[in-house]
C-alpha cells in the first residue's frame, strides 16, 4: 500500500491563546499563524483576544497592539499605513490584501491571518519575495531608450498617450495578486505571475520606452506569459482595485497583432 506522508513543517497546530483584560466587552479574536523555522517546530495558530474599544479601526492596528502589548515576537512587514508601500500584505479572512486597508469590522467571526500563499516564510507572516522580485528585474523594469534626451527638457507624452498607462502604474508590488494565482502556484519557477506581467504591460504601453519590440519578444515563451488563463483572481484580490488579467490580455493582444 501507498503511503503519502506531509513534508516536515507543513501541519499547522494549535497554538497559544491570550485572553483579553478583565472587563473588555467589545473583544475579537485574531488567530495568527506563527512560524519560526530556527525552532524546527511546525507552524501553529495563535488566538489573541483584542479588546477593540482600545484599538484602531484596521487589522493592521490590531497586529500593532498585539505586538506591542501582547506578544513582541509577533513579526510582520509594515511600514506607511496607507496602502501606498505594500508592506503589510498577508492573507486576511481567507483573501490576500493589505492589513492597513483591511477594516476590522468587515470580518464576520474569528480574524485568521496567514503570510501571502505559496511563498517560502521567513517568519510568521513574512514571506520570502526573493523570486518575484527576482522575476521583477527580469523584466526590466525601467524606461529603455536608444535616442537621447531632449537637450532642454524630459521626454514628452500626449495627454491619450498618457491615459494607456493608468490602471498599470499604480501597482505597489504588494505580490496580492501574484500569489493569490494558482497558475503562478503550480509554474512559479517559470510562469512570470501577475504582478510581474503588469508591470512589463506598463512599459511596454509606455510611448516614451523605445524597447517594445524587445520586451514583446522576451515574453514569447509558453511559460513566462502564457500560463495566464485568465480566471481573474488577481483582479478580484487586488487591494487598489487593479486588473492584471486586462494587461496580460493587452500583451497578448500586442503579440498577436505583430504576428499578423
Amino acid at each position: 500500500m501507498v503511503e503519502f506522508a506531509l513534508p516536515a513543517n507543513s501541519r499547522v497546530q494549535s497554538g497559544k491563546t491570550h485572553k483579553a483584560p478583565a472587563g473588555a466587552k467589545n473583544v475579537k479574536t485574531f488567530k495568527i499563524y506563527r512560524y519560526d523555522p530556527d525552532s524546527g517546530a511546525n507552524p501553529r495558530l495563535d488566538s489573541f483576544e483584542v479588546d477593540l474599544d482600545q484599538c484602531g479601526p484596521m487589522v493592521l492596528d490590531a497586529l500593532l497592539k498585539i505586538k506591542n502589548e501582547i506578544d513582541s515576537t509577533l513579526t510582520f512587514r509594515r511600514s506607511c499605513r496607507e496602502g501606498i508601500c505594500g508592506s503589510c500584505a498577508m492573507n486576511i479572512d481567507g483573501t490576500n490584501t493589505l492589513a492597513c486597508l483591511k477594516p476590522i469590522e468587515d470580518i464576520k467571526g474569528d480574524a485568521k491571518i496567514y503570510p501571502l500563499p505559496h511563498m517560502p516564510v521567513i517568519k510568521d507572516l513574512i514571506p520570502d519575495l526573493t523570486i518575484p522580485y527576482a522575476q521583477l528585474a527580469s523584466i526590466k523594469p525601467w524606461m529603455q531608450t536608444q535616442t537621447p534626451p531632449p537637450p532642454d527638457g524630459e521626454r514628452l507624452q500626449s495627454p491619450e498617450e498618457r491615459e494607456k498607462l493608468d490602471g498599470m502604474w499604480e501597482c505597489i508590488l504588494c505580490f496580492c495578486c501574484q500569489t493569490s494565482c494558482p497558475s503562478y502556484w503550480w509554474n512559479g519557477d517559470r510562469y512570470l505571475g501577475p504582478a510581474v506581467l503588469l508591470q512589463a504591460a506598463r512599459w511596454i504601453h509606455d510611448s516614451r520606452d523605445e524597447m517594445t519590440g524587445e520586451r514583446l519578444d522576451a515574453l514569447e515563451d509558453p511559460f513566462k506569459l502564457y500560463r495566464c488563463h485568465t480566471i481573474m483572481n488577481c483582479t478580484k484580490t487586488c487591494p487598489k482595485g487593479l486588473n492584471p488579467a486586462k494587461a496580460i490580455g493587452s500583451i497578448k493582444t500586442k503579440l498577436l497583432q505583430r504576428g499578423v
